[in-house]
């Protein structure tokens, strides 16, 4: 696991981990929240690609991979509940860290929708 130290480490990281709770809602079959999470990831995407010109190159400390390893094979409602409440909190403490506000915004959006389901 690496750390998540740059603009682009955390929106990359963002993307991916939607990316698999998209699946991982996909395999439970709740297509709700699977495209919800599809939806999240297209975000961070645009985001991304609109903000890339204005960030700052200032280092991100005290955010890692392996803080926020989320368990895609337990697809019961408790095993749904704590992947949502890992990403929120991946979201709520990469958020504080981004220096460009429309960033931040996507992180802390995605945050309160994860909370809402942890």
């Amino acid at each position: 696991m690496t750390d998540i130290n740059t603009f682009g480490a955390v929106m990359a990281f963002a993307i991916e981990l939607e990316t698999r709770i998209r699946d991982y809602y996909q395999a439970a079959g709740d297509a709700a929240k699977s495209a919800d999470a599809d939806k999240r990831r297209l975000n961070l995407e645009r985001v991304r690609r609109e903000n890339v010109t204005e960030i700052k190159l200032e280092p991100i400390d005290d955010l890692s991979e392996e803080d926020f390893v989320i368990d895609t094979t337990d697809a019961s409602a408790d095993g749904q509940r704590a992947v949502a409440a890992t990403a929120a909190r991946f979201y709520s403490a990469a958020a504080p860290k981004i220096n460009v506000r429309e960033a931040q915004r996507a992180l802390e959006k995605a945050a309160k929708q994860h909370s809402a389901n942890a």
